[in-house]
């Protein structure tokens, strides 16, 4: 009698959210919020308000199926300890986890040198708006914030992933202040512009790829799902599946209220000078508004983000190329780990010297990575791994994954051409 009442128990809470489910939601949603966030609203917003509001409806379904699938391709592994290395290497072979930790290095490295750009251009515009200083020299100051920032990762790498958790709920609460100060401010410029319904499949199309950078959880992925695996076991995929889908939801309700607030507070005109100005859409908005509130919490806020994905990317970049370098050479490790950092640092450093468009960069390089492993390789697992049987999504599901992820891929290649 006592095992029944104990299966059913186990079994509601299977069915059901708890207090762990809730947090765990939290977890996915934070880690999806940072910088990304301050810039979608002006690429998003570019092709006017129509178009937005096609890809605020398929980004929820976009988010949710790609990480779910993710998940359940860590869940498939024999190893309950297993992560994706693990899992890659399990159904690819030695030569494909290679391949996958190739894509993966090169999914982070481009969002640290993102964020040389965009930390750089963040204090910069501060100084010379809010405070009414001179510009400090680019590459003086580039290279200042960059080693700062790399020095705290460095030497004090424990303290800086407490305070970069610590962060994102302070972060998410002022945004979601922002969002709502914003709403007296709306104004109908943006909804009275036309849309050119011939041109709107490309638009949404080019949009796709700042969508999957700014909603992208991946990186702690395998260990939610081995998490929920070793609580749950084999009915693992259950929780998985509807804590992905919350923290979806949540990702949608704060993030597109966020992205509506700011855009209605602007017309299309503004939108384009701040990616001009290649800052984040809370330098520009502390730029144009007198509000002490907003030209001095923007900026700071920016910087937050700015600063805690920093770390958290350059961590990432920093372990990947180290992993890559150690298969390839037979460099003493302390070495091999001295000149990862060199080369992240430097690189980082130059191209924040030459500023190239941040937006570009996110289109570019950090978006078609994070499609590739996100969005086709669950997909192509549940094709060709025996082990991905049980856990195939339903083909309508696997069909607009897949043409999401080959959307973001070749919008770049479109828009280069």
């Amino acid at each position: 009698m006592q095992t029944t009442s104990n299966t059913a128990a186990t079994t509601a809470a299977k069915a059901s959210w708890t207090y762990k489910d809730f947090t765990w939601a939290l977890s996915l949603f934070g880690t999806a919020v940072g910088a990304g966030v301050l810039f979608l609203p002006i690429k998003a917003g570019a092709g006017g308000f129509w178009p937005l509001v096609i890809l605020a409806l398929i980004a929820l379904p976009m988010t949710w199926f790609a990480h779910k699938g993710l998940a359940r391709f860590v869940l498939s592994a024999k190893n309950p300890e297993a992560d994706i290395t693990d899992t890659v290497e399990e159904h690819f072979g030695k030569s494909g986890a290679k391949i996958i930790t190739l894509a993966y290095f090169f999914a982070i490295y481009p969002i640290v040198l993102i964020y040389g750009v965009g930390i750089t251009n963040t204090v910069d515009s501060f100084l010379v708006n809010q405070m009414g200083m001179d510009s400090i020299p680019r590459w003086l100051l580039s290279g200042g914030l960059i080693i700062a920032m790399t020095a705290g990762v460095v030497f004090g790498k424990e303290l800086m992933l407490k305070a970069t958790s610590a962060m994102v709920y302070p972060l998410v609460f002022i945004l979601l202040a922002l969002s709502i100060y914003l709403i007296p401010e709306w104004n109908t410029s943006m909804v009275t512009v036309s849309p050119d319904w011939s041109t709107m499949p490309s638009v949404i199309w080019l949009a796709i790829p700042i969508i999957v950078f700014s909603f992208n959880h991946s990186p702690i992925i395998s260990q939610f799902s081995k998490e929920q695996r070793r609580v749950y076991g084999e009915d693992a995929v259950k929780k998985t599946d509807m804590i992905t889908g919350g923290a979806a939801m949540m990702l949608m309700s704060f993030v597109m209220f966020f992205v509506f607030s700011v855009v209605l507070s602007l017309s299309p005109e503004q939108l384009a000078i701040a990616q001009e100005q290649n800052i984040s859409v809370l330098s520009y908005l502390a730029n144009i508004h007198e509000s002490p509130l907003i030209s001095i919490l923007g900026p700071l806020v920016a910087f937050a983000a700015i600063t805690s994905s920093y770390f958290g990317h350059f961590l990432g970049a920093h372990e990947g190329l180290v992993g890559l370098a150690k298969s390839t050479t037979k460099m003493p490790v302390k070495k091999i780990e001295k000149v990862s950092l060199g080369f992240i640092v430097i690189t980082t450093w130059m191209v924040a010297v030459v500023n190239p468009s941040i937006l570009g960069m996110i289109e570019t390089m950090g978006a078609p990575m994070i499609a590739a492993i996100l969005f086709l390789m669950p997909v192509f697992a549940m094709y060709k791994v025996p082990a991905m049987a049980k856990y195939k999504t339903s083909a309508p599901v696997q069909v607009f994954t897949a043409l999401c992820g080959i959307a973001a891929i070749t919008s770049v290649i479109y828009g280069a051409l």
